[in-house]
């Protein structure tokens, strides 16, 4: 039994090294959300066993959860290099036939040829539409629009666009050679009511799940939305030195249980030799 129980406490640390060492490797990564591992003891006997005389199984994985907390900020010289401070993820829509919505901390975007603004995976990204005030004229998924940049102003083909701004408010505003200006929208975000429950799908993207809940849809800086910051970019929440130590402590567990197994492994094959 305790050759067992030393397995499951190596498959742990295991993990465990598993998990620290993909934090390590992505300290780099923008927008990316160290993991821990979640472990738990194993413990089972009978209605009628006394639980005094009875030692523990082992150790299982809980799960992996996400540490959505605030990473450190860059500046950039882009403008549609976006940074969230605060609570919430961009909302970006995959390309036709799924458009299948995902969440991200990415807020490296950049135009394509036709206009629209994508992240790294050639996402698109979305916004809330807004009237002449730049009020949200609609909070939801099914409402929101892609970002896309006008090339010229509306009824002047001549009126080039010469810049586009976003506030912290997430409003985006594109102005023309004319003089005029126009409110595209404004950056959509979403909060959910259990983060722990989105699922990862890589470069630094999430999908909602049944665990994470509906996503609430808003603009930046309403309710519990962070400001935009434009012009940045947020790192990665790795703390390189916590990292280190915590791989250290994984490989001392993962050499302990290893020497667990060696003893084991020795009593069975002296009991075995016994004349």
């Amino acid at each position: 039994m305790s050759f067992y129980t030393s397995l499951s406490g190596l498959k742990g640390a295991q993990t465990d090294m598993s998990v620290i060492s993909n934090n390590i490797a992505n300290a780099g990564s923008i927008g990316f959300k160290r993991s821990t591992a979640q472990f738990g003891d194993i413990f089972a006997a009978s209605p009628s066993q006394s639980t005094k005389m009875i030692a523990g199984q082992g150790a299982q994985l809980n799960g992996i959860t996400q540490q959505f907390t605030q990473g450190s900020y860059e500046t950039s010289d882009k403008t549609l290099d976006m940074a969230i401070v605060g609570e919430g993820l961009f909302v970006v829509k995959g390309a036709p036939p799924t458009n299948a919505v995902t969440y991200s901390r990415n807020g490296a975007f950049s135009p394509l040829e036709d206009g629209r603004v994508v992240d790294s995976t050639g996402a698109t990204m979305q916004l809330l539409p807004v009237d002449a005030d730049g009020n949200v004229t609609n909070r939801t998924l099914a409402g929101a629009q892609d970002f896309i940049l006008p090339k010229h102003a509306a009824g002047n083909a001549d009126a080039a666009l010469v810049n586009v701004s976003i506030g912290t408010d997430g409003l985006v505003t594109a102005t023309f050679a004319d003089g005029s200006a126009q409110k595209l929208g404004k950056v959509a975000m979403a909060t959910f009511p259990a983060m722990d429950g989105l699922r990862p799908v890589g470069d630094s993207h999430w999908q909602s799940t049944g665990d994470s809940g509906q996503p609430v849809i808003d603009a930046p800086g309403s309710g519990a939305m962070g400001a935009v910051r434009s012009g940045a970019l947020e790192r990665s929440n790795v703390d390189i030195t916590e990292e280190l130590v915590l791989l250290i402590a994984a490989q001392r567990n993962f050499q302990a249980n290893a020497k667990a197994i060696e003893g084991a492994s020795s009593l069975t094959q002296t009991i075995i030799g016994m004349r």
